[in-house]
């Protein structure tokens, strides 16, 4: 009680505000500064056996707390929701609770997950036999209607499946037919999320299995766009099939997760440039999941599809906000990749996101050898144009 106290009038004192920064929260404090500028600064322009320091410590800031590989872990809690124990120091902390946990685990894996199996299997049932039987129609209104139809209340049970509660806002802005959607990655699932209240031309790789059979189904009834393996690495074949689907405004909008891969929801990485140099008008959404119902973060290095599901299914529920930006054009005097930057810090601001330069596709891949030559070159200019270098 002494302590609650305590925190309520130091709460009540005004406290200075801190920039705004990525690594605001982080355990380390970085120097932002260029590394021109701070060799010049500690040591003067001249080679010094000392500025073998500065990268030293470069390293160790990037080894203790790496801004990309955090990224793609779980996002940390303020407390505890009682679905797993990861600490091995908090196992046991009361009989009272350890009570309170037994009971959550029989109501969600003995009640919850029988109940949820049941409503998936019905929605991607109806799914299939939907979507082939509307596939079967002459193209038509109707059969644009059918679909649309098919496709959100199939959405909608998948969603009660994952006892999902979204809140839709500024829907004044959702986006439109001839239109590129884009949004934050964190999950499989935020296609189903943003499905639940429209209807979208999906993008992907084509797949097989039961993701497979449902794409064939689907692609009947609604102008998907799916692509080989073998096609998916022409970037000019890929640019050239959705400039044709967007030039048609009878079309549903496009979805695309520009950043390529899973983020846990805490940053919005770096976008991948192809989807903003198609041209058209781009449909900003941020999407937001709350951690303390569910983790809906996909972490496919550690979980397989299957795994996710379990976990995702016997959680309390997905809770999460979507916002619909207004609508972007690219500027004549800006090229994809500055347009693309400018619609992530949208979203990230929208959404409370941590805005970070860095590709996603660092989550498998290591840093690219150009990219160590490219400071290495910039440290050799250095030396040679203040005269250090013969």
């Amino acid at each position: 009680q002494w302590a609650t106290i305590r925190l309520q009038k130091g709460a009540k004192k005004r406290q200075p505000q801190m920039p705004r920064t990525p690594t605001a929260n982080g355990i380390i404090e970085r120097d932002e500064t260029p590394m021109e500028k701070e060799i010049a600064l500690l040591h003067g322009a001249d080679f010094e056996f000392s500025h073998i320091f500065y990268f030293c410590r470069k390293g160790f800031e990037a080894i203790v707390e790496d801004e990309v590989t955090q990224r793609f872990s779980s996002e940390e809690l303020l407390s505890w929701n009682l679905l797993t124990r990861t600490n091995v120091n908090f196992h046991y902390i009361s009989l009272r609770l350890t009570v309170v946990w037994v009971i959550g685990v029989i109501v969600r894996y003995c009640f919850l997950l029988p109940l949820r199996f049941t409503l998936a299997a019905i929605g991607i049932t109806s799914m299939i036999v939907g979507t082939t039987a509307v596939g079967q129609l002459p193209n038509s209104s109707v059969k644009n209607y059918l679909s649309e139809v098919v496709h959100l209340t199939c959405s909608r049970i998948l969603v009660r499946a994952l006892s999902g509660t979204i809140h839709y806002h500024n829907k004044e802005n959702r986006p439109r037919k001839g239109g590129i959607c884009v949004a934050n990655h964190t999950s499989p699932i935020d296609a189903i999320i943003l499905t639940n209240d429209g209807c979208y031309a999906m993008v992907g790789q084509v797949h097989g299995g039961l993701m497979g059979v449902i794409q064939r189904a689907t692609v009947k009834a609604c102008p998907h766009v799916w692509f080989e393996r073998s096609e998916i690495k022409d970037r000019h074949l890929v640019t050239k099939r959705l400039r044709e689907h967007v030039a048609d405004k009878s079309k549903l909008p496009i979805l695309i997760f520009p950043e390529g891969t899973c983020i846990n929801n805490t940053s919005v990485m770096m976008f991948k440039k192809g989807s903003f140099e198609i041209g058209g008008t781009i449909y900003p959404v941020a999407i937001k999941y709350d951690p303390q119902f569910g983790d809906a973060f996909w972490n496919s290095s550690k979980y397989n599809i299957v795994s996710y599901l379990l976990r995702i299914m016997t959680s309390w529920a997905i809770v999460c906000n979507v916002w619909y930006l207004p609508p972007m054009v690219r500027k004549e005097d800006e090229d994809a990749v500055q347009f693309a930057n400018r619609v992530r810090s949208a979203i990230a601001r929208q959404g409370g996101l941590t805005e970070l330069p860095w590709d996603g596709g660092l989550k498998r891949a290591k840093v690219k050898d150009t990219f160590k030559e490219e400071q290495q070159k910039n440290y050799s200019k250095m030396l040679v144009r203040n005269g250090s270098v013969g």
